[in-house]
């Protein structure tokens, strides 16, 4: 938390539309993928500038441009100047930490999504921000980690598979959203197993580190219902038609990832209350635990009271103590503490305090 502060006071006083990368720096090149296709054709190529990106803009057909990689500010300059992007809109990329959100410029659609990924070793959530400018005629996705995460949209539209081909370029952005949807389903189905796996342990052993563990998985509760509850409201203005990008007939392909969208997020709610009971779960079972222990000493310090008690009085020292002439009254005295703490056991039994 305290690295993104830094980097968000970093803009602290500059004007509007100035270009300020917020996420982590690297030193590699940004990686550009370039598709052009239609029912017929496609062309595909990788590059690291954006000169060859140029020339796509009024091109005939659909251009995808992925880029891969968002830290090297002059080179996404010169395309948001050849694409005419208001500053604003290239400013909102650079800062990774935008609310998923879309906004209309007339010429282009500008959306902003939150990618999920889940990493089962550490079980630990990470948000990473994707933004698209759907044109016309093209497609415009901005996102910041080597992991290839449209790779499969990739593929569909190499092997002509389903209409991808035979859309237009809202069907492609239709496509990029909605593999960012399902990839949801799969976080949550990992995460919902280590949630499952967390509440048997603290129903049957909780430790002070099941508590650190689940105060880790709300913080990943939190970020979820960040990224998802916005993205409603994103992909509601694009299924209503609100822009002349977007045709009929792919509006109705959004109103299907609007349905999604919610179930995403009712999921993410009922995480959210499991992780919330299993928190009192754990305090009950803790303290229940303490009660078990206190219950034991508080029994063992009332048997011994007695005891204690018969055991000082025949440890005075007075000398004409009658008992203290008796052949066997060590063991009558021995005999008489074994009763009276066995009366005492008995009528706890009885009572059912044990």
């Amino acid at each position: 938390m305290s690295r993104f502060r830094k980097r968000r006071a970093a803009k602290a006083g500059l004007p509007p539309g100035t270009l300020v990368y917020t996420g982590e720096k690297v030193d590699e090149q940004a990686k550009i993928c370039i598709m052009e296709y239609d029912e017929n054709i496609l062309s595909e190529k990788e590059t690291s500038t954006v000169d060859e990106c140029l020339v796509f803009k009024n091109k005939p057909g659909v251009t995808w441009i992925d880029v891969n990689g968002i830290s090297h500010i002059p080179n996404l300059q010169k395309l948001g100047e050849c694409f005419n992007l208001h500053p604003l809109v290239m400013e909102d990329i650079l800062n990774v930490d935008q609310r998923p959100k879309t906004e209309d410029y007339d010429d282009y659609l500008f959306i902003v999504l939150k990618n999920i990924r889940y990493d089962r070793t550490s079980d630990d959530i990470a948000a990473q921000q994707v933004s698209f400018i759907l044109g016309p005629n093209y497609v415009i996705s901005f996102h910041e980690n080597a992991t290839e995460i449209f790779a499969p949209v990739r593929e569909r539209v190499r092997t002509a598979k389903g209409r991808i081909r035979k859309g237009g370029a809202d069907y492609l952005a239709y496509s990029l959203i909605d593999l960012i949807v399902d990839n949801y389903f799969i976080v949550l189905e990992d995460f919902g197993e280590h949630i499952e796996f967390l509440e048997d342990e603290v129903v049957k052993q909780p430790t002070p580190a099941t508590l650190g563990i689940i105060h880790r998985c709300k913080n990943d509760m939190i970020l979820l219902r960040k990224s998802m509850w916005p993205l409603r409201e994103v992909v509601s203005r694009l299924e209503r038609k609100e822009s002349p990008l977007i045709s009929d007939a792919t509006s109705l392909y959004f109103k299907d990832v609007y349905d999604h969208v919610i179930v995403a997020i009712d999921t993410v709610e009922t995480n959210r209350d499991i992780l919330s009971g299993m928190l009192d779960i754990y305090l009950s079972s803790v303290s229940y635990k303490l009660n078990e222990i206190m219950k034991v000493l508080t029994i063992i310090a009332t048997i011994f009271m007695p005891l204690t008690f018969m055991a000082g009085v025949y440890g005075m020292n007075f000398k004409n103590l009658p008992e203290l002439q008796w052949e066997y009254g060590y063991f009558i005295a021995l005999g008489g503490m074994l009763a009276v703490a066995l009366t005492m056991l008995y009528f706890f039994r009885r009572k059912k305090w044990i």
